[in-house]
């Protein structure tokens, strides 16, 4: 493909434009996930008030997840259509309309409804987000930027139920920290507007690449040609399962520790934020990785059982109570190291224009696995298959195994292929 004759160089693109745009995309993503935690930090409590078993609170996770994967795979092409910016905006508010209906829901239609819009809030961030980073972000700090905005999607997660819980317990009142909740996207909101100049795809260094200039991009494709990418599916298949596994971690580890190993919620509640902790620490590392290592699929399957055996160590009920909880946290490594060598790779399976598109779609398997995961690991706990959170979702890390060798598998074959025409 024929690129422009005058693009900017590397050195034309300060770095303190790359890293304002690089920092707003983490905190907006970082809020993302912390709306995924909204309610499952509550559940003990909701339980007390309501009376709810973990079956009905898994299935409002999965009502969140339903609407986020459905509504994730169609933003994708509105961001292609309309651009990222305004769909941003439309995402926070979404959240807080999600904090403001649960901090004053009256029973189970009222929670519901806040998973609902949370659900709608969380749909367009990942085709939001990488189309901003692909467009704005120069070539060479690209994979800096995928992982910092993995790294800040885990600390979302742990912040979350550390700041959910801890203002329930400071307060006496769940309400409370949902509406404080309401107030931080109000905040973040607030943040992304007065530095809207920073994410604008339309405009920037980069954003010529998304006008599919050259001869190759002149030729009209279907929407939709992407879906015959195999990649596509593949990178699909790995979000499924590797978050089934984090399903069971973010909403069911806590209460399972409590089960197994008779530890107040107060400390089993922190190994969500130690998982999510050691995830952004793999993230680090996976940051490097990206453009040290050749077959990175091979890296991601020994990490990702390393995790699962931690897991399955933990399901055992062969450790002590605080070891338990630190093993599990440890698990988390793993999948936080596969995570930029990952989104390097949905990069260049994206055909020209088609950024938004694929991202939504692939990441849709995020919320797919969640959907189906929560009330499946929910109904385990309920009939005191304890050990079974643990356990499945070992089992689940294991199928993602599978899924990331046939997506390295795939990718050095193209490679393969390139070099025996290029000679």
């Amino acid at each position: 493909m024929t690129m422009l004759s005058h693009p900017p160089g590397p050195a034309a693109v300060p770095l303190r434009r790359d890293a304002r745009t690089i920092g707003l995309i983490g905190l907006a993503h970082g809020s993302s996930h912390f709306f995924h935690m909204l309610l499952p930090p509550l559940f003990p409590w909701l339980i007390a008030e309501f009376g709810f078993n973990y079956s009905q609170l898994g299935l409002l996770v999965s009502v969140f997840f339903v609407i986020s994967g459905v509504g994730q795979a169609l933003s994708g092409f509105l961001v292609d259509r309309v651009g990222a910016r305004p769909v941003l905006f439309f995402a926070l508010s979404s959240f807080a309309a999600a904090g403001l209906v649960a901090g004053t829901a009256q029973g189970y239609t009222g929670l519901v409804l806040a998973s609902a819009l949370a659900g709608l809030g969380n749909a367009p961030f990942h085709p939001v987000d990488f189309t901003i980073l692909n467009k704005r972000v120069s070539p060479q700090r690209l994979g800096h930027g995928f992982s910092v905005h993995g790294i800040s999607g885990n600390l979302g997660w742990a912040v979350a139920p550390v700041f959910m819980a801890g203002i329930t317990a400071a307060t006496g009142s769940w309400r409370t920290a949902c509406l404080c909740g309401a107030a931080l996207a109000l905040a973040v909101l607030a943040i992304m507007v007065a530095n809207r100049d920073a994410l604008d795809d339309r405009q920037g260094a980069w954003a010529h690449q998304g006008k599919d200039a050259g001869a190759a991009a002149l030729r009209p494709e279907h929407p939709l040609a992407f879906l015959r990418l195999s990649s596509v599916w593949l990178c699909f298949s790995f979000f499924f399962w590797t978050t089934c596994a984090l399903s069971a971690i973010q909403s069911f580890a806590s209460p399972a520790l409590q089960k197994m190993y008779a530890l107040p919620l107060s400390v089993t509640s922190m190994v969500v934020t130690g998982y999510m902790l050691c995830g952004a620490a793999g993230m680090v590392v996976g940051g490097f990785l990206v453009g040290r290592v050749k077959r990175l699929e091979r890296v991601i399957s020994v990490c990702l059982v390393a995790s699962g055996a931690l897991l399955v160590l933990v399901g055992s009920g062969w450790l002590s109570g605080m070891g338990a909880v630190a093993v599990a946290a440890l698990a988390g490594v793993g999948t936080g190291l596969a995570s930029p060598s990952r989104d390097m790779l949905i990069k260049r399976a994206a055909p020209p224009g088609a950024t938004g598109r694929v991202y939504g779609t692939v990441y849709s398997g995020l919320d797919l696995g969640f959907c189906l995961a929560a009330p499946v690991f929910g109904a385990l706990l309920d009939r005191d298959m304890t050990p079974g959170i643990f356990y499945g979702s070992a089992a689940a890390l294991v199928l993602g195994v599978v899924s990331a060798g046939f997506v390295g598998s795939g990718v050095a074959a193209r490679s393969q292929r390139a070099a025996a025409v290029a000679a």
